[in-house]
């Protein structure tokens, strides 16, 4: 996560930046200073560059301050299929265990702050999972980039597991079972998702006036746009506590993913009434670039297991528990289709505003005898205030 946090840094180092251009009339005349105020010049032409006025509106006040309010999910599945009898006597076959870990609908609070569609927020849960998220944008009138970070961890995943086992009469018995399983170290998940677009009908289309209100639809209008989106996560539980859950995920510990992806899709703007905005759109999305990387792990518990001949794994206890790394293996995917869908509604009344909009994400994994799938949705309130 070390780029993306100098990135977040630059981000707001660039947005502070403008701040300070606003501070002095004669700041062009002093080394950075001209530099911030070229920044600012640029920001607010881009804003009104090609653009019609009887279809899109510039506020006249630049600077907004957000309070938001988010209500969000993550649905985390990971499969794996062992073979267990290498490991245990009382299985036969393929043994499959399959993590679920759905976290209660999370409830955030958090403020936004920015220059013309540009700036950077900050949101942290209040109840459900423990996490926060980081968010940028940065919009001019035909374009835009928005990047989001959210964490979050649980220590009680519910596992689904299925296997033949063998009974003390010799009998075997398929087995299919869900159970809460209960961590002493957590399961955690850092993900990161950049989305940017470019729109082909910007003079009467603005996708800004829908998601962070740093321009005013006026009339109805719709345009296609082309957008790309690319997708970090990191799901990590390799923790000496953990051996037993570790050897049963095939001996993965960590699982880091990339996807990058491009579309083409098409938005559209419904201003039903004065001060009122309803917005979606859809655009396909065509994955290019798609790798896991995985690191294993040793441990003493999976020698035991291995070596239950000679020992018992029940000699030990969890706090005796000890992992060690054995390596690392990518896997590169094939080509996948995911699709971007947003909605939005927003009522404004002169320096004040309302919005809420949805998102969905969905992203999946694949390695050898294991696989995983992400599932990520988020709700927004905002009500912003121009300055």
């Amino acid at each position: 996560m070390v780029k993306q946090k100098l990135f977040c840094v630059l981000f707001a180092l660039s947005c502070a930046a403008s701040v300070g251009a606003q501070l002095s009339d004669h700041a062009e005349h002093h080394g950075l200073m001209r530099v911030v105020y070229a920044v600012k010049n640029y920001i607010d032409s881009s804003a009104v560059r090609g653009i019609d006025h009887s279809y899109i509106g510039v506020p006249d006040r630049p600077w907004q301050v957000v309070a938001r309010s988010n209500v969000s999910q993550s649905i985390l599945r990971m499969h794996s299929t062992i073979d267990a009898e290498a490991f245990f006597s009382n299985v036969q076959g393929n043994f499959l265990w399959e993590p679920r870990i759905t976290t209660d609908p999370s409830f955030s609070v958090g403020v936004w702050g920015g220059y013309r569609g540009y700036g950077i927020g900050y949101q942290q849960n209040v109840a459900g999972d423990k996490g926060s998220t980081l968010s940028l944008g940065a919009t001019g009138g035909n374009y835009g980039l928005n990047v989001r970070f959210h964490r979050f961890e649980t220590d009680e995943p519910k596992v689904f597991y299925e296997g033949d086992f063998v009974q003390d009469d010799g009998r075997v018995v398929h087995e299919r079972e869900t159970f809460q399983n209960v961590l002493l170290s957590p399961i955690r998940v850092h993900t990161l998702i950049a989305d940017g677009y470019y729109l082909l009908n910007g003079r009467h289309f603005s996708y800004s006036a829908a998601y962070d209100q740093s321009a005013i639809q006026l009339r109805s209008a719709g345009s296609l746009m082309v957008g790309a989106m690319y997708y970090y996560s990191h799901v990590n539980y390799a923790a000496d506590e953990n051996a037993d859950f570790i050897l049963l995920m095939n001996n993965i510990g960590h699982v880091r993913q990339w996807q990058a992806g491009v579309g083409l899709g098409y938005a559209y703007n419904w201003v039903p009434a004065r001060g009122w905005l309803v917005s979606a759109a859809v655009m396909p999305l065509v994955t290019f670039v798609n790798r896991s990387k995985m690191t294993t792990y040793d441990s003493n518990y999976r020698q035991l297991a291995v070596d239950e001949e000679e020992h018992d794994d029940d000699e030990l206890s969890p706090w005796e528990y000890r992992i060690s790394e054995m390596g690392e293996y990518h896997r590169t995917n094939r080509l996948a289709l995911n699709t971007d869908t947003r909605l939005s509604v927003t009522y404004q009344r002169k320096r004040w505003y309302l919005n809420a909009y949805g998102c969905y994400n969905h992203f999946r994994y694949h390695a050898e005898n294991s696989h995983g799938q992400l599932h990520d949705w988020l709700a927004c309130v905002q009500l912003g205030y121009r300055l």
